[in-house]
Formats: structure tokens, sequence, C-alpha cells
């Protein structure tokens, strides 16, 4: 579990629409199919020579952006098109193409690996030296070790001396400059959401996060949606306190949840959809992203507790496949062993960089789509909260 894979999974599919006469792989014989020019060409040319290599041969068209090559496929121009599955979000995130995933099929799918480039810079003694922490929430529906959006972006910088954790949020849609190491395969030093970086591992978020806030994280923590169910599950469910006027009984993706003003206690299932909740809400994305920390502090306060503590084995054993981190096997037990013996009360502290709301050109959607602009004082703020915290200081005290 505290081992990262070597290897992360890109899944590429032939796609037809529902009402099309291609049932299997030789119906493709001599039909079209739609490709990105500029995106995701290595899964393109792979799933093709595959094609290829089974004597299917496909007249293909190269489209310079996403919207450009949905239009030509609904317009009849194309019979197919090539996409990555981590890319269907990205695809039905666009009011028009909502219903991509019923009205298409897949007749055609294939899968590569990509090598995981994320390493630990690690701390010389987890215990007493404060460090960051990149929280990488994944929406991928395709396994652990597929890469998909990071959906979830949350720094959380632990200083062990002063019990006090700052979690420091960047919204799904900010505007960013993109950074990666040579090979992840990402639009190195071109402007996107921030949510893209995820489809090329984590390593490409954090190296972003890094970028854009100044800072240096010392470990990954990617989770999935499974991850938070199971956790939350394991201690017995959290709780979270509900403001006056954030009274909720419509979730999207939890059916039946409803939450009231003040101290709500939510199972697994109820806190995955409280944490995902944007639409119910008239601050969108801002609010969910508040609800995400608040569940996260639910846990931490639910997992720092004696009874929990000492039984951290047996709930790590019931969360297996659902996270992978970065920190050692070693600094995980180094942790839980400090937290027995001085029992400390960890203190909570939020923060969440801002902006505005603009349509700009995205660069892994080769278009232009709805992004958050950073207002740039919010991220110097959040620089200078997180080394306050990494001082020794309160992040409350920095303006």
């Amino acid at each position: 579990m505290t081992n990262v894979a070597k290897h992360s999974k890109n899944t590429i599919s032939v796609v037809v629409k529902e009402s099309s006469d291609m049932k299997k792989k030789t119906d493709l014989a001599g039909r079209s199919v739609g490709t990105l020019a500029n995106i995701n060409t290595t899964g393109s040319k792979k799933i093709l020579k595959e094609l290829t290599n089974s004597g299917i041969s496909m007249e293909q068209k190269e489209f310079g952006s996403m919207t450009e090559m949905l239009e030509s496929f609904y317009n009849g121009e194309v019979d197919s098109i090539v996409i990555s599955e981590s890319s269907r979000s990205q695809i039905t995130d666009i009011e028009a193409y909502a219903n991509f995933d019923s009205n298409t099929r897949v007749v055609y799918q294939t899968s590569y690996k990509v090598e995981n480039t994320d390493k630990a810079n690690a701390v010389s003694n987890i215990t007493t030296t404060p460090f960051n922490v990149l929280i990488s929430g994944s929406d991928t529906r395709g396994g652990f070790d597929e890469n998909g959006r990071s959906d979830v972006i949350m720094v959380a910088t632990l200083n062990p001396k002063t019990g006090t954790i700052l979690l420091t949020s960047v919204p799904r849609d900010f505007y960013v400059t993109t950074a990666c190491d040579a090979g992840d395969g990402c639009m190195e030093g071109q402007l996107d959401k921030i949510t893209h970086t995820g489809i090329h591992g984590t390593n490409t978020t954090k190296r972003t996060v890094e970028k854009l806030l100044g800072i240096e994280i010392n470990y990954t923590f990617k989770v999935g949606f499974d991850t938070v169910t199971d956790i939350v599950d394991a201690v017995g469910g959290i709780d979270v306190n509900v403001e006056p006027g954030y009274e909720c009984n419509n979730f999207m993706h939890a059916p039946g949840l409803s939450v009231h003003a003040g101290v709500n206690h939510l199972n697994g299932e109820q806190a995955l959809g409280y944490a995902r909740e944007r639409y119910a809400y008239s601050e969108g994305d801002r609010q969910r992203t508040k609800n995400q920390q608040q569940v996260l502090m639910g846990i931490v306060d639910k997992i720092t507790s004696p009874a929990i503590v000492t039984n951290y084995a047996q709930i790590m054993d019931s969360m297996s496949n659902t996270f992978s981190t970065t920190m050692s096997n070693d600094e995980i037990s180094s942790l839980i062993k400090y937290q027995l013996n001085s029992n400390l009360k960890w203190k909570m502290e939020q923060y969440m960089v801002n902006g505005t709301g603009d349509t700009l050109m995205c660069a892994e959607l080769g278009d232009a789509a709805y992004v958050m602009v950073p207002d740039q004082s919010t991220v110097t703020t959040a620089k200078n909260k997180i080394n306050a915290v990494l001082a020794g200081k309160s992040a409350d005290d920095v303006e």
C-alpha cells in the first residue's frame, strides 16, 4: 500500500454511436476514425497499430481539438473516434455532450503502461520535522492504477512539533501553468485546468502545485472514491458541522442523503457524496472544496483518537488497494507511535486559493473551457501560510 506502482495504466478506446452497425472489432475495417492531432497521440498510435496488425485498416482523420472531433463524429463525418478513457469526464462536462456515455459504445479497447515517476522527498525525521503532503483525489473509474483527473488537490502541511495541520485547497478548475518531468507526456509550460494534470500521473500534479505555490512537496497521497468510503466506514463514521444556510437534501452523488445545520454523522457513502457535491450550492466548486476539507478534518479527528490509533493495522488492511502514498512504512509507523506516546490533539487550519471564472483555452482539450483565473494575492497568502506552519507558527496569524 505504501509502495507506489512503477507504472500507471492508460486505457484507449475506439468509440462509435450506440446506433452504429459496428458491433465488433472486425466491423471497423475500412471505416473512418477521428483522432486528436496533438493530444493523446501515443494512445491513438498504439490502438491503430494494434488494429492494423490484426488486418484492420481504418481511414484516419486528425482534429485540432476535442470539440472539433466530437462535432464531426456526431455529424457523421467520421464513423468512430479514439478517446482516452481518462478523458470521458472531460467530454461529459461539455454541456452538448453530457450524454456521451449513454449514446456511444466501445467497439475496441486496449491499455498500455506509462512509467510512474512519483518519488518522495523525505524529511530526516517525520516526528520532528515539518513536511508537506499532496493529497490528490482521482476521479478514475477504471481501477486504482488508472490515471485520471485530479478532482481533489489539497496540500496538507504538518508540523509535528506544534501539532498543527494546515489544509490548503486548490479548486479543480484553477488555471495554471503545467509542470512535469520529461517523459510524463504532459503539456509542459502550457495553461490548463489543474484537474487535467492527473491524467499524466500524480507526479505532474505535484510538480504543478509546487510551481504554483512556490513550495516543496515531500510526499504524495493518491486517493480514489473507494478510499473515502472505506476509511470513513473503518473508523465508524465521521462528524461534519454544517453552517446555517448550507442545509441540503438533494445530493447528486448520494441520493437520500440530507444534512442539517449543526453536527451531522456520516457513513462512508454519505461522506463521499458530501465531498463531491457542488451543484446544490450557489458557490459551486468553492463550497465543494470546503466540504472536502471538512471530511478530511473529520477523518483526522477520528483516526488520531487512542481507540482508533491502537487498531491502525486492522484499519489499514481494510483499505488495501484503495490508496497509495510515497510515505514509507517506517515513516507511517513512526507517526503512529508518536501519536500514541504524545496523544497529540492536532490543531486544524484551512485555506483555499481563489479566483474568477472565465472561458479560456485549455491545453489538454485543445479548446476553450470554463476555468478559474487565479487571484494571485490568494496564491501568495497560501504560500505564506504554508511557510508559517513549517516555521512553527500559526497560519491564522497570516493575513
